[in-house]
């Protein structure tokens, strides 16, 4: 028995995955800090509900982060990309803008320019945004495709230590002691930690597929042809090909490649809408700030790290697309036990069940979902692409979770109904899954 649980958890010895936390711990930091504490600080200064729902609009760039995402596949930095390499060079150059754009986001005030602090939040979300496309990149390209679900959990895992903890749990502490924008300025500081990791971890050496290039230079060659054209516009014609066209050509030529999307971005519809209205939930529940870090934050964290870690171990032991129908039904009906609790009231310990068991299908379906996504992607284009699947699921989450306040508010504050309808919308994504399992499987 200890000799299979050795083997089980072999794949997270690697030293690659102590980088990968680091950098997960980087790209979650910013989270709560836009999302979960954000919707809380407005509340306590008297903001309206659907007024907190349309904050979430601030959050766009992480759905359509694609748009700038070939970008950091061509584009090279000056001074960044010569020292440093391609990806390292735009993972330090997009976190110290993070810094600072979490810093001044810590100068705002919702009670005396409410919209001076949706600029400061949307500044926050598109630094962290480009910071998400280069770290996805650089995992993918480090790791092989066998290693993707460890891969995968050991980022989550340090998305959540920088989300949930530190900037979560951690955050909702500083706020009670010193104030929300005194929190928000010492929590800038910690991507520090994503710094590091990256000033201390090599550069990714990938090498694009031949098919890949070959026809990379067939459309060239045709390009050159068109002698009606002079020089440059042929040169940057020819950019903008390799650049944008040529990531997205290449994906549409899957088989299933149009499902494939749809169920990316329908698959966690329910969880936008939970998510994004949970704190306000505790609130009205009479939770005092300490409670919810307390529970939601440190009793939801460990629930979890041991589903991310345990979905890692599902995605190796049964294969991607199992893993992900899995996980996504048991999140569906976890999303029920907020419904209790709504039913319950107040009551501690239904708090506590309804957040662990929720974050612990969280942890299973979210490794999942990242090493489907990343298997996806082709290596010659895996900024651009998986930038482009990660939006899907974002656009989801942030653009559906604006109506979460509304929904609450047409409802007359039924939450148990509520959290009914996430449970059910949860589930729309999973007759996808199964035709993708059935058609097209994965084969690489």
């Amino acid at each position: 028995m200890l000799a299979q649980l050795k083997k089980w958890f072999a794949p997270y010895r690697d030293r690659r995955m102590l980088t990968l936390l680091a950098l997960g711990f980087s790209s979650g930091l910013p989270a709560p800090l836009v999302f979960s504490n954000l919707s809380i600080w407005l509340r306590d200064e008297g903001v309206s509900r659907t007024d907190i729902g349309l904050f979430a609009l601030a959050a766009t760039p992480y759905a359509i982060n694609f748009l700038w995402a070939p970008l950091l596949d061509r584009v090279k930095l000056p001074f960044f990309s010569a020292r440093f390499g391609r990806r390292r060079g735009w993972a330090l150059m997009t976190q110290c803008l993070l810094m600072l754009a979490i810093f001044l986001l810590s100068l705002t005030n919702p009670a005396e320019s409410l919209w001076l602090m949706a600029s400061a939040v949307l500044f926050v979300t598109f630094i962290s945004a480009t910071q998400d496309i280069v770290i996805d990149a650089y995992r993918i390209e480090i790791l092989d495709l066998d290693q993707y679900g460890s891969g995968s959990a050991a980022g989550i895992w340090g998305w959540h230590l920088g989300g949930t903890l530190i900037g979560g749990a951690g955050g909702l502490y500083m706020a009670e002691a010193f104030g929300w924008n005194s929190a928000y300025m010492l929590l800038s500081f910690g991507v520090l930690i994503g710094i590091f990791a990256v000033l201390m971890s090599p550069e990714p050496k990938v090498s694009p597929p031949a098919e890949t290039l070959a026809e990379e230079e067939r459309a060239l060659a045709l390009l050159q042809r068109w002698t009606f054209l002079p020089e440059i516009p042929r040169r940057i014609i020819g950019w903008i090909y390799l650049t944008i066209v040529a990531p997205l050509a290449e994906f549409t030529q899957r088989g299933g490649w149009l499902l494939i999307l749809v169920f990316i971005f329908v698959f966690k519809l329910g969880d936008a809408l939970l998510g994004r209205m949970s704190g306000v939930f505790y609130r009205e529940l009479g939770f005092s700030l300490t409670e919810i870090a307390e529970v939601a934050k440190v009793y939801g964290l460990s629930a979890n790290l041991i589903g991310i870690v345990l979905g890692g171990i599902l995605v190796a032991r049964i294969g991607i697309l199992k893993a992900l129908f899995l996980s996504g039904l048991a999140t569906a009906a976890t999303n029920l036990t907020y419904s209790w609790l709504a039913m319950s009231g107040q009551s501690t310990l239904v708090f506590i069940v309804a957040v662990a068991s929720d974050n612990f299908t969280t942890g299973l379906v979210t490794v999942a979902l990242v090493a489907y996504l990343s298997s996806l992607c082709n290596s010659a284009y895996t900024a651009t692409q998986y930038a482009l699947l990660a939006s899907l699921a974002n656009l989801a989450r942030i653009w559906f979770s604006a109506t979460s306040g509304m929904m609450i508010d047409a409802l007359d504050g039924d939450w148990a109904f509520f959290f009914l309808l996430c449970a059910v919308i949860a589930l729309i994504g999973l007759p996808l899954l199964l035709i993708i399992m059935k058609r097209y499987p994965l084969s690489r």
